[in-house]
Protein backbone atom coordinates (compact mmCIF):
# COMPACT_ATOMS: atom_id res chain seq x y z
CA UNK A 1 0.00 0.00 0.00
CA UNK A 2 1.39 3.41 -1.01
CA UNK A 3 0.50 6.41 1.15
CA UNK A 4 -0.17 9.76 -0.51
CA UNK A 5 -0.81 13.40 0.40
CA UNK A 6 -2.72 15.42 -2.24
CA UNK A 7 -2.08 19.17 -2.56
CA UNK A 8 -4.15 21.13 -5.09
CA UNK A 9 -6.17 24.34 -4.80
CA UNK A 10 -8.79 23.05 -7.26
CA UNK A 11 -11.17 21.38 -4.80
CA UNK A 12 -13.06 19.44 -7.47
CA UNK A 13 -9.92 17.87 -8.92
CA UNK A 14 -8.41 17.20 -5.49
CA UNK A 15 -11.58 15.54 -4.17
CA UNK A 16 -11.94 13.49 -7.36
CA UNK A 17 -8.36 12.24 -7.09
CA UNK A 18 -8.82 11.46 -3.39
CA UNK A 19 -11.85 9.32 -4.26
CA UNK A 20 -10.52 7.72 -7.45
CA UNK A 21 -6.87 6.90 -6.69
CA UNK A 22 -7.67 4.26 -4.03
CA UNK A 23 -10.13 2.63 -6.48
CA UNK A 24 -7.45 2.40 -9.20
CA UNK A 25 -4.62 0.94 -7.13
CA UNK A 26 -3.09 0.13 -3.75
CA UNK A 27 -3.18 3.72 -2.52
CA UNK A 28 -4.17 5.32 0.77
CA UNK A 29 -4.76 9.08 0.74
CA UNK A 30 -3.58 10.27 4.17
CA UNK A 31 -4.58 13.93 3.84
CA UNK A 32 -5.32 16.80 1.45
CA UNK A 33 -4.06 20.39 1.28
CA UNK A 34 -5.46 23.29 -0.73
CA UNK A 35 -2.48 25.66 -0.77
CA UNK A 36 1.30 25.67 -0.43
CA UNK A 37 1.74 26.34 3.29
CA UNK A 38 -0.78 23.61 4.12
CA UNK A 39 1.01 21.24 1.72
CA UNK A 40 4.27 21.72 3.63
CA UNK A 41 2.66 21.32 7.05
CA UNK A 42 0.54 18.30 6.00
CA UNK A 43 3.40 16.50 4.28
CA UNK A 44 5.75 16.94 7.22
CA UNK A 45 3.06 15.80 9.64
CA UNK A 46 1.90 12.70 7.71
CA UNK A 47 5.20 11.72 5.98
CA UNK A 48 3.58 10.10 2.92
CA UNK A 49 5.38 7.77 0.53
CA UNK A 50 4.50 10.18 -2.30
CA UNK A 51 3.39 13.82 -2.28
CA UNK A 52 1.16 14.66 -5.27
CA UNK A 53 1.28 18.44 -5.62
CA UNK A 54 -0.07 21.02 -8.05
CA UNK A 55 2.45 23.42 -9.55
CA UNK A 56 0.27 26.53 -9.41
CA UNK A 57 -1.39 27.36 -6.10
CA UNK A 58 -2.22 30.65 -4.41
CA UNK A 59 0.24 32.12 -1.90
CA UNK A 60 3.15 29.70 -1.69
CA UNK A 61 3.13 27.87 -5.03
CA UNK A 62 4.10 24.27 -5.66
CA UNK A 63 7.79 24.99 -6.29
CA UNK A 64 8.17 27.03 -3.10
CA UNK A 65 6.36 24.32 -1.12
CA UNK A 66 8.60 21.63 -2.61
CA UNK A 67 11.72 23.65 -1.71
CA UNK A 68 10.59 23.87 1.94
CA UNK A 69 9.65 20.20 2.10
CA UNK A 70 13.00 19.22 0.55
CA UNK A 71 14.88 21.21 3.20
CA UNK A 72 13.07 19.41 6.01
CA UNK A 73 12.73 15.99 4.34
CA UNK A 74 15.21 15.51 1.47
CA UNK A 75 14.04 11.96 0.78
CA UNK A 76 10.39 12.90 0.12
CA UNK A 77 9.14 11.49 -3.21
CA UNK A 78 7.22 14.13 -5.17
CA UNK A 79 4.89 13.95 -8.17
CA UNK A 80 4.03 17.34 -9.65
CA UNK A 81 0.79 17.93 -11.53
CA UNK A 82 0.93 20.64 -14.15
CA UNK A 83 -1.01 22.21 -16.99
CA UNK A 84 1.87 24.35 -18.20
CA UNK A 85 5.26 22.67 -18.53
CA UNK A 86 7.33 25.81 -18.92
CA UNK A 87 11.02 24.97 -19.47
CA UNK A 88 12.36 27.18 -16.66
CA UNK A 89 9.83 25.77 -14.20
CA UNK A 90 10.58 22.20 -15.21
CA UNK A 91 14.32 22.80 -14.81
CA UNK A 92 13.83 24.32 -11.37
CA UNK A 93 11.56 21.49 -10.24
CA UNK A 94 14.10 18.90 -11.39
CA UNK A 95 16.84 20.75 -9.51
CA UNK A 96 14.65 20.64 -6.41
CA UNK A 97 14.47 16.86 -6.80
CA UNK A 98 10.92 16.39 -8.10
CA UNK A 99 10.85 12.82 -9.46
CA UNK A 100 7.71 12.94 -11.60
CA UNK A 101 5.59 15.21 -13.77
CA UNK A 102 2.10 14.39 -14.97
CA UNK A 103 -0.41 16.48 -16.90
CA UNK A 104 -3.45 17.51 -14.86
CA UNK A 105 -5.59 16.08 -17.66
CA UNK A 106 -4.20 12.55 -17.11
CA UNK A 107 -6.50 9.66 -16.30
CA UNK A 108 -6.52 8.57 -12.60
CA UNK A 109 -5.27 5.10 -13.61
CA UNK A 110 -2.22 6.71 -15.23
CA UNK A 111 -1.54 8.84 -12.16
CA UNK A 112 -1.71 5.68 -10.02
CA UNK A 113 0.82 3.91 -12.25
CA UNK A 114 3.18 6.91 -12.07
CA UNK A 115 2.85 7.02 -8.26
CA UNK A 116 3.86 3.33 -8.20
CA UNK A 117 6.81 4.06 -10.53
CA UNK A 118 8.06 6.85 -8.28
CA UNK A 119 7.56 4.78 -5.13
CA UNK A 120 9.84 2.14 -6.68
CA UNK A 121 12.59 4.77 -6.93
CA UNK A 122 12.26 5.60 -10.62
CA UNK A 123 11.38 8.86 -12.41
CA UNK A 124 8.57 9.76 -14.79
CA UNK A 125 7.90 12.75 -17.03
CA UNK A 126 4.80 12.57 -19.22
CA UNK A 127 5.74 12.83 -22.91
CA UNK A 128 3.42 15.81 -23.47
CA UNK A 129 5.01 17.62 -20.53
CA UNK A 130 8.57 16.95 -21.71
CA UNK A 131 7.73 17.89 -25.31
CA UNK A 132 6.44 21.29 -24.22
CA UNK A 133 9.45 21.83 -22.00
CA UNK A 134 12.03 21.04 -24.66
CA UNK A 135 11.20 24.16 -26.67
CA UNK A 136 13.15 26.69 -24.61
CA UNK A 137 13.27 30.16 -26.15
CA UNK A 138 13.46 31.94 -22.80
CA UNK A 139 16.31 34.49 -22.56
CA UNK A 140 15.85 34.93 -18.81
CA UNK A 141 18.10 33.35 -16.19
CA UNK A 142 16.55 31.22 -13.45
CA UNK A 143 17.06 34.02 -10.92
CA UNK A 144 15.40 36.56 -13.22
CA UNK A 145 12.47 34.17 -13.53
CA UNK A 146 12.32 33.86 -9.73
CA UNK A 147 12.08 37.62 -9.18
CA UNK A 148 9.49 38.04 -11.94
CA UNK A 149 7.36 35.26 -10.46
CA UNK A 150 7.48 37.01 -7.10
CA UNK A 151 6.67 40.35 -8.78
CA UNK A 152 3.67 38.78 -10.46
CA UNK A 153 2.45 37.59 -7.06
CA UNK A 154 2.45 41.21 -5.86
CA UNK A 155 5.55 41.28 -3.66
CA UNK A 156 7.61 44.45 -3.25
CA UNK A 157 11.35 44.52 -3.95
CA UNK A 158 12.01 44.28 -0.20
CA UNK A 159 9.65 41.30 0.11
CA UNK A 160 11.25 39.58 -2.88
CA UNK A 161 14.71 40.11 -1.40
CA UNK A 162 13.60 38.58 1.90
CA UNK A 163 11.84 35.62 0.22
CA UNK A 164 14.78 34.79 -2.05
CA UNK A 165 17.49 35.62 0.51
CA UNK A 166 19.01 38.27 -1.74
CA UNK A 167 20.07 41.90 -1.27
CA UNK A 168 17.52 44.46 -2.51
CA UNK A 169 20.11 45.84 -4.93
CA UNK A 170 20.61 42.37 -6.39
CA UNK A 171 16.86 41.99 -6.88
CA UNK A 172 16.74 45.36 -8.66
CA UNK A 173 19.58 44.24 -10.94
CA UNK A 174 17.75 41.04 -11.85
CA UNK A 175 14.56 43.01 -12.52
CA UNK A 176 16.45 45.56 -14.63
CA UNK A 177 18.02 42.75 -16.69
CA UNK A 178 14.62 41.12 -17.15
CA UNK A 179 13.08 44.42 -18.27
CA UNK A 180 15.88 44.89 -20.84
CA UNK A 181 15.46 41.36 -22.18
CA UNK A 182 11.68 41.70 -22.47
CA UNK A 183 11.93 45.31 -23.73
CA UNK A 184 9.46 46.52 -21.11
CA UNK A 185 9.45 49.64 -18.93
CA UNK A 186 8.34 48.27 -15.54
CA UNK A 187 8.90 45.08 -13.61
CA UNK A 188 5.15 44.38 -13.72
CA UNK A 189 5.15 44.67 -17.51
CA UNK A 190 8.17 42.36 -17.63
CA UNK A 191 6.39 39.82 -15.43
CA UNK A 192 3.28 40.01 -17.60
CA UNK A 193 5.34 39.63 -20.78
CA UNK A 194 7.21 36.63 -19.38
CA UNK A 195 3.95 35.00 -18.25
CA UNK A 196 2.36 35.52 -21.68
CA UNK A 197 5.37 33.78 -23.25
CA UNK A 198 5.10 30.85 -20.82
CA UNK A 199 8.48 31.62 -19.24
CA UNK A 200 7.18 31.83 -15.65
Amino acid sequence: MTTVVLADDEALLRKALAALLPLEGEITVLAEAEEGEAAVETTLRHLPDVLVIDLEMPGMDGLDAVAEIRRARPEQVILMLTRHARPGVLRKALRLGVQGFVSKSAEPAHIVSVIATLHEGRRWIDPDVSALAVVDDCPLTDREIDVLRATREGYSVADIAARLHLAEGTVRNYLSNAMQKTQTRTRHEAARYAREHDWL
